[in-house]
Protein backbone atom coordinates (compact mmCIF):
# COMPACT_ATOMS: atom_id res chain seq x y z
CA UNK A 1 0.00 0.00 0.00
CA UNK A 2 2.88 2.12 1.19
CA UNK A 3 4.76 1.68 -2.38
CA UNK A 4 1.77 2.45 -4.72
CA UNK A 5 1.03 5.72 -2.61
CA UNK A 6 4.68 6.90 -3.65
CA UNK A 7 4.22 5.57 -6.99
CA UNK A 8 0.89 7.61 -7.13
CA UNK A 9 2.58 10.73 -5.97
CA UNK A 10 5.55 10.37 -8.24
CA UNK A 11 3.68 10.49 -11.09
CA UNK A 12 1.45 13.61 -9.95
CA UNK A 13 4.72 15.44 -9.57
CA UNK A 14 5.82 14.53 -13.07
CA UNK A 15 2.20 15.58 -14.35
CA UNK A 16 2.15 18.57 -12.40
CA UNK A 17 5.76 20.41 -12.76
CA UNK A 18 5.11 21.17 -16.00
CA UNK A 19 1.65 22.83 -15.81
CA UNK A 20 2.89 24.66 -12.90
CA UNK A 21 6.24 25.95 -15.17
CA UNK A 22 3.63 26.77 -18.01
CA UNK A 23 1.22 29.39 -15.41
CA UNK A 24 4.48 31.59 -15.22
CA UNK A 25 3.55 34.91 -17.22
CA UNK A 26 6.22 36.33 -19.40
CA UNK A 27 5.38 40.19 -19.92
CA UNK A 28 7.78 42.03 -22.66
CA UNK A 29 7.46 45.72 -22.72
CA UNK A 30 8.08 47.93 -25.96
CA UNK A 31 8.60 51.13 -24.98
CA UNK A 32 11.18 54.10 -24.91
CA UNK A 33 12.97 55.70 -22.57
CA UNK A 34 9.91 56.36 -19.76
CA UNK A 35 10.64 52.81 -19.75
CA UNK A 36 14.20 52.29 -20.04
CA UNK A 37 15.37 53.96 -16.95
CA UNK A 38 16.88 57.30 -19.09
CA UNK A 39 19.14 58.96 -16.65
CA UNK A 40 19.48 56.53 -14.21
CA UNK A 41 20.58 53.00 -13.26
CA UNK A 42 18.86 50.09 -14.43
CA UNK A 43 18.19 48.78 -10.99
CA UNK A 44 16.59 52.49 -9.92
CA UNK A 45 13.61 52.28 -13.00
CA UNK A 46 10.29 51.14 -12.12
CA UNK A 47 10.24 48.08 -14.88
CA UNK A 48 13.40 46.56 -12.44
CA UNK A 49 11.29 47.69 -9.46
CA UNK A 50 8.01 46.05 -10.23
CA UNK A 51 10.15 42.90 -10.82
CA UNK A 52 11.47 42.85 -7.77
CA UNK A 53 8.33 43.38 -6.41
CA UNK A 54 6.61 40.40 -8.05
CA UNK A 55 9.85 38.41 -7.15
CA UNK A 56 8.88 39.78 -2.76
CA UNK A 57 5.35 38.11 -3.43
CA UNK A 58 6.64 34.83 -5.36
CA UNK A 59 4.53 35.88 -8.27
CA UNK A 60 5.20 33.65 -11.45
CA UNK A 61 5.70 36.81 -13.76
CA UNK A 62 8.73 37.69 -16.01
CA UNK A 63 9.57 41.19 -17.21
CA UNK A 64 11.39 41.54 -20.10
CA UNK A 65 12.04 45.08 -20.60
CA UNK A 66 13.08 46.02 -24.71
CA UNK A 67 12.59 49.65 -23.90
CA UNK A 68 14.85 51.72 -25.98
CA UNK A 69 15.42 55.86 -25.45
CA UNK A 70 14.61 57.66 -28.00
CA UNK A 71 12.36 54.75 -29.67
CA UNK A 72 9.40 55.77 -31.89
CA UNK A 73 6.60 53.49 -33.13
CA UNK A 74 8.72 52.79 -36.59
CA UNK A 75 12.03 51.74 -34.93
CA UNK A 76 9.46 49.12 -33.27
CA UNK A 77 7.90 47.71 -35.89
CA UNK A 78 10.89 46.99 -37.58
CA UNK A 79 12.14 44.55 -34.77
CA UNK A 80 9.07 43.37 -33.01
CA UNK A 81 8.72 40.16 -34.97
CA UNK A 82 12.27 39.12 -34.05
CA UNK A 83 11.89 40.41 -30.47
CA UNK A 84 8.12 38.18 -30.42
CA UNK A 85 10.39 35.20 -31.92
CA UNK A 86 12.97 35.34 -29.22
CA UNK A 87 11.57 35.90 -26.20
CA UNK A 88 7.61 34.55 -27.00
CA UNK A 89 6.01 36.65 -24.27
CA UNK A 90 2.37 35.89 -23.02
CA UNK A 91 1.99 39.41 -22.84
CA UNK A 92 2.58 42.57 -24.40
CA UNK A 93 2.75 46.00 -22.94
CA UNK A 94 3.45 48.86 -25.57
CA UNK A 95 4.44 52.30 -24.16
CA UNK A 96 5.27 54.03 -27.29
CA UNK A 97 4.46 56.94 -29.34
CA UNK A 98 6.10 60.03 -27.26
CA UNK A 99 8.54 60.37 -29.48
CA UNK A 100 6.60 60.32 -32.76
CA UNK A 101 4.77 63.13 -31.15
CA UNK A 102 7.38 65.49 -30.01
CA UNK A 103 8.49 65.08 -33.75
CA UNK A 104 4.78 65.89 -34.99
CA UNK A 105 5.01 62.55 -37.06
CA UNK A 106 1.86 62.27 -38.66
CA UNK A 107 -0.95 60.74 -36.41
CA UNK A 108 -2.07 58.58 -39.22
CA UNK A 109 1.37 56.50 -39.30
CA UNK A 110 1.41 56.15 -35.65
CA UNK A 111 -1.97 54.64 -35.70
CA UNK A 112 -0.89 52.37 -38.15
CA UNK A 113 2.34 51.63 -36.50
CA UNK A 114 0.50 50.92 -33.44
CA UNK A 115 -1.89 48.73 -35.04
CA UNK A 116 1.18 46.88 -36.89
CA UNK A 117 2.72 46.41 -33.21
CA UNK A 118 -0.57 44.96 -31.44
CA UNK A 119 -1.47 42.77 -34.46
CA UNK A 120 1.94 41.05 -34.78
CA UNK A 121 1.97 39.96 -31.00
CA UNK A 122 -1.66 39.03 -31.20
CA UNK A 123 -0.16 36.35 -33.81
CA UNK A 124 2.80 35.32 -31.91
CA UNK A 125 -0.20 34.30 -29.48
CA UNK A 126 0.17 37.33 -26.51
CA UNK A 127 -2.34 39.09 -25.13
CA UNK A 128 -1.68 43.18 -25.66
CA UNK A 129 -1.87 45.99 -23.99
CA UNK A 130 -1.24 49.70 -25.50
CA UNK A 131 -0.68 52.63 -22.81
CA UNK A 132 -2.63 55.96 -23.43
CA UNK A 133 0.57 58.20 -24.02
CA UNK A 134 -0.21 62.32 -23.66
CA UNK A 135 1.93 65.00 -25.06
CA UNK A 136 2.54 68.96 -24.24
CA UNK A 137 -0.01 71.45 -26.50
CA UNK A 138 2.92 72.44 -28.68
CA UNK A 139 1.93 71.41 -31.58
CA UNK A 140 -1.64 72.72 -31.16
CA UNK A 141 -4.75 71.27 -30.23
CA UNK A 142 -6.08 69.55 -32.81
CA UNK A 143 -2.78 67.85 -33.27
CA UNK A 144 -2.73 67.22 -29.92
CA UNK A 145 -6.60 66.02 -29.38
CA UNK A 146 -6.21 63.66 -32.73
CA UNK A 147 -2.75 62.07 -30.86
CA UNK A 148 -4.13 61.10 -27.91
CA UNK A 149 -7.70 59.57 -29.82
CA UNK A 150 -5.66 57.29 -31.99
CA UNK A 151 -5.04 54.80 -28.85
CA UNK A 152 -8.43 54.51 -27.84
CA UNK A 153 -9.02 54.23 -31.70
CA UNK A 154 -6.52 51.31 -31.94
CA UNK A 155 -7.36 49.36 -28.96
CA UNK A 156 -11.07 49.27 -29.89
CA UNK A 157 -10.20 48.23 -33.47
CA UNK A 158 -7.39 45.03 -33.02
CA UNK A 159 -9.48 44.43 -29.53
CA UNK A 160 -6.55 45.29 -27.03
CA UNK A 161 -6.24 46.49 -23.70
CA UNK A 162 -5.93 50.40 -23.34
CA UNK A 163 -4.03 51.44 -20.06
CA UNK A 164 -3.71 54.83 -18.76
CA UNK A 165 -0.66 56.61 -18.97
CA UNK A 166 1.76 56.42 -15.98
CA UNK A 167 3.30 60.06 -16.55
CA UNK A 168 0.07 61.77 -15.75
CA UNK A 169 1.04 60.69 -11.82
CA UNK A 170 4.13 62.08 -11.57
CA UNK A 171 4.95 64.63 -14.66
CA UNK A 172 3.19 67.86 -12.94
CA UNK A 173 5.62 67.92 -10.13
CA UNK A 174 9.26 69.27 -10.42
CA UNK A 175 10.40 67.60 -7.73
CA UNK A 176 9.63 64.14 -9.59
CA UNK A 177 11.21 64.98 -12.79
CA UNK A 178 14.35 65.34 -14.19
CA UNK A 179 16.05 68.61 -15.23
CA UNK A 180 14.85 68.47 -19.05
CA UNK A 181 11.03 67.97 -17.26
CA UNK A 182 10.52 64.60 -19.59
CA UNK A 183 11.62 61.74 -17.80
CA UNK A 184 10.77 60.79 -13.96
CA UNK A 185 13.71 61.23 -11.59
CA UNK A 186 14.55 57.94 -8.63
CA UNK A 187 11.96 59.37 -6.67
CA UNK A 188 9.51 59.01 -8.97
CA UNK A 189 10.23 55.59 -10.01
CA UNK A 190 8.65 53.63 -6.99
CA UNK A 191 5.32 56.18 -7.53
CA UNK A 192 4.88 54.59 -11.05
CA UNK A 193 5.74 51.60 -10.13
CA UNK A 194 2.40 51.13 -7.86
CA UNK A 195 0.69 52.55 -10.49
CA UNK A 196 1.94 50.41 -13.13
CA UNK A 197 1.28 47.30 -10.40
CA UNK A 198 -1.84 48.09 -10.32
CA UNK A 199 -2.71 48.42 -13.55
CA UNK A 200 -0.82 45.70 -14.74
CA UNK A 201 -2.48 43.40 -12.26
CA UNK A 202 -5.98 44.50 -13.89
CA UNK A 203 -5.27 43.96 -17.06
CA UNK A 204 -3.55 40.42 -16.08
CA UNK A 205 -6.63 39.62 -14.71
CA UNK A 206 -8.91 40.39 -17.60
Amino acid sequence: MKYYFLKLLFILVIVMTPLSANAKQKLMIVGDSLSAAYGLKQDDGWVKLLQNKYETEQNPIEIINVSVSGQTTGNAVAKINQQLKTISPTHVLIELGGNDGLRGFPVKRLKANLTQLVQSSQQAGANVAVMEIQIPPNLGPRYTSMFTESYQQVTEQTGSYLMPYFMLEVADKPELMQNDNLHPNKEAQPLIRDFMYQEINQWLTK
